[in-house]
Formats: structure tokens, sequence, C-alpha cells
């Protein structure tokens, strides 16, 4: 069954509105009207996965985070199980990510973000002492922070609560129709058979693809190191992760991230920006 992303700056509630999001889907459940739904719901955290806050201050500790985060949520989403995912979810590269993940079992997914103004979260992120972000990690992760954006589709349902606001509340309602009550899109629509004009895509996808590796491959050539690299198609640069990259760790990136795209067609011109997000979030 579905899967929410809870997103927002450190402090902004997330954990407080997804405890909520939890109590009102097993109220909900627990109606008579409901009770034929064999539905149960799961949190996951940065705690149950054995995540604390200095893993986002280490670019390596982090990919192990997120690796977690993913691992879990395939593990658990099932047409039993609604899953909250109280994590950051700052990237909308990881957002894609698990979007993907949603689609691939045939399910609904949302976005709940908290929003807060900077100061607030930063006045209760120092509040909350020994439990709080540091304070140069809090700085730094919300300049990382990247705003949920409605029209792109992993964003999407988009719910905004104000956090900390108590007349503010979660638009329950909106929440149970659109993930319970609506159907999933089919995941594979694809994969199956396309009219002509759109058989350009897949050459595409590999030809755009095959290009930011091969750019990536022949920056290291001149023996410099660099932090980033401009690749064909985009502005966005590829972060480099202080070593060399092979060509068969590249090209098991550009498998992983073709096969996701077969399912779940991008706009041919968001390609090669989505293959670096995708590159920045696993190096």
């Amino acid at each position: 069954m579905p899967l929410i992303m809870m997103t927002g700056y450190p402090s902004s509630g997330k954990s407080t509105r997804a405890l909520e999001l939890k109590r009102l889907f097993e109220a909900r459940l627990s109606e008579p009207l409901h009770q034929h739904r064999r539905l149960t719901v799961q949190i996951i955290d940065d705690a149950s996965l054995g995540v604390t806050h200095d893993a986002y201050s280490k670019p390596s500790a982090e990919k192990i985070a997120r690796g977690a985060l993913l691992s879990a949520v395939e593990r658990l989403v099932s047409r039993e199980t609604i899953v909250i995912a109280d994590t950051p979810n700052y990237i909308k590269g990881l957002r894609y990510q698990l979007y993907c993940i949603s689609r691939e079992v045939s399910t609904t997914q949302c976005l709940v973000h908290c929003a807060i103004s900077i100061d607030a979260a930063r006045k209760i992120n120092r509040d909350r002492g020994p439990d709080g972000y540091p304070d140069a990690l809090f700085e730094e992760l919300v300049m990382r922070y990247e705003e949920p954006n409605p029209a792109a589709k992993w964003d999407s349902p988009l719910f905004t609560v104000i956090q900390h606001d108590p007349v503010d509340e979660l638009p329950f309602d909106a929440i149970w129709d659109a993930l319970v009550e609506q159907r999933a899109p089919p995941p594979n629509f694809a994969t199956a058979m396309k009219p002509v004009s759109e058989t350009n895509y897949l050459f595409e996808l590999d030809k755009m693809t095959l290009d930011i590796i091969s750019a990536l491959l022949e920056s290291q050539k001149s023996g410099v190191p660099m932090s980033e690299v401009v690749v064909p198609g985009t502005k966005d640069k590829v972060h480099m992760p202080g070593r060399n990259l092979t060509l068969s760790e590249l090209r098991r990136y550009r498998m992983q991230f073709t096969k996701l795209n077969r399912q779940v067609p991008l706009k041919i011109d968001k390609i090669s920006s989505q293959f670096v997000n995708y590159l920045n979030i696993n190096l």
C-alpha cells in the first residue's frame, strides 16, 4: 500500500507529523467501515535504520544511510503496509528513487512537506540540545535542501503543513483519499508497445547516459583530481567521490538508471539532469 515521504528542514517536525499520521491511519482503519482493510502502518526513521546525525556530515556514511533507507522501503512497501519514510529526504534525487520503488510495486505515494522558517527550525534544533544536529551540520543541511516541486511526479501529490502551528492540521482526509481510495498508476506502462513517435525515447535514454559516463571517464585521463565534472546535456555537475571511477562501476549505475526509467519514462530533456542526480546520490 501507500508510501508517504516526509520532507522538510532539520527540526521542522517531520517525526511529530509522522507519528500523528500513524495514529490517524490506525484510528481510521479501526472504524467499522474500514475494518475489512487488512493494513498496518510502519514508520521508517533514522533510529530504526541505525543512522545517526553524524552520517549526514560524511558523503560515504550518508550514501550508506540512503542505501539502508531504500532497502527498507523496498522490503516493507506492499499491499498490506502503509509505509511512512520519516527521514530527511531533502534531495530530489532520493525522492525520485523512492517514487520509483512505489511505482514498481504498483502502489500510491505522496510527499508531506513540513514547512517552517529557517530561524524557527534553528531555534528548535538548538533547544533540543544533544538530540539536535550540530550547528554547522544544521546550516549545511539547510543549504543542501531542495524544495519540493508539485509539478514533479516524484513530489506529487504534495501536502504542505506549517509545522508547530497548532491550528494548521494535517489534511488527513485528502491524504487518505489520495493514497487509499485512489488506484495506483500502472507500474509498467513504459514497457508496453509504444507508438512509432515514442520509439526515440529508449534511443535517447541509452545515448545520453552513455555520453555522460564517457565524459566522466575522459575527465579522469588528465590525472588531475576534480571535485566536479561538467557533462553533456545538462548544467548540473557530477560531484566526484575523491577517487577514480571505474568503467564497470559507471556501467552498473547506468544499467540501474535505465532499468528504472524504462518503467517510468522521463521527458527526454530531463534525462541527463536526472542521471546526474542519480549519480550524485549513489557515488
